[in-house]
Parts: structure tokens; sequence; C-alpha cells
């Protein structure tokens, strides 16, 4: 394959479709979509800019292949999630520089940890979080039936 041209973007009116598209694909995939995954993918803007997030698209050829959400929990904490790489574009790295992207985002944003919620079964997700600095801590709950591990990293 020859390499292609990843532009991380942020969130603009074109990406609702796309935001909801690219995460029901992985949930429905290896989970099923709980409630609140619904009302987040179909109401961003009330579940992650409402409270002071942010969204970032990853892009080749102007089309959305890629995305993850920067959610604020308090003043200096945000959870990501809602990360998704189109199954068509993975093993290139489009997970790797959305995750660096939105860290140094959330850095920006006066955050002093990002935390997340995820499941074991998925290694690669979990292999990449840990390469990105995240270390796994106590699980309490997160809201999502799925999450069975919590990691958080300082930035």
């Amino acid at each position: 394959m020859e390499t292609l041209t990843v532009n991380i973007v942020d969130f603009n009116s074109t990406h609702y479709k796309a935001f909801e598209a690219l995460n029901s694909a992985w949930i429905e995939k290896y989970f099923y979509l709980e409630p609140i995954d619904k009302e987040v993918l179909t109401k961003p803007d009330q579940y992650i800019f409402a409270h002071g997030g942010t969204i970032i698209m990853a892009e080749v050829d102007g089309i959305p292949v890629g995305t993850v959400a920067l959610k604020r929990v308090n003043q200096q904490c945000f959870e990501m999630t809602k990360m998704a790489v189109d199954e068509n574009y993975q093993g290139l790295k489009i997970g790797w520089k959305l995750g660096k992207a939105i860290l140094a985002k959330a850095k920006e944003m006066g955050a002093t940890k990002v935390i997340l919620y995820s499941n074991r079964i998925l290694v690669p997700a979990i292999t990449m979080y840990h390469k990105l600095g995240f270390i796994e801590v106590p699980l309490e709950d997160s809201g999502y039936a799925r999450s069975d591990i919590k990691m958080e990293i300082d930035v």
C-alpha cells in the first residue's frame, strides 16, 4: 500500500455522521451499543462539547477514517473516549497519531491528567495506550458495562 497522508483535524459540522459510524462499527463488532453510547454518539454537542471537551478526526484524502474525543471530568482531568479507526485503515498508526494529538490537545486545554476506560480483549488498543505512557489504575464504575480496565497518564 502506498504511503497515506493522514491529517489530524478538529471536529467540524461535516463530521457528525463519521464520528457516530466509526465508533458504532467497532463497538458493535466486539460488544453492543449501550444506551450511553447512543447518547454520546448522536449528541456529542451535549456530552462532549458542552462540558468543555473536544473531538479530533483523522482524515485521508478528506475522508474521516478515525476519531477520538476528550471529555472533561474536572478542571485538570479529561477522559480520552470514543477512539475509533476505520477497519480498512487499521495497522497504519492512525490510532497512535490520534492518541499523540489528543494528549497534546489535553495539555493545551489545561489538563494535568487524562484517563480512559477500555476492555482487555482490545489488545492492540491496550498495547498502544501503554506505549503512549498510560498506566493501569484501579477501576471504578465508568458507566459502561464493557469497561474492565482504567488507565491514566499525567500530561
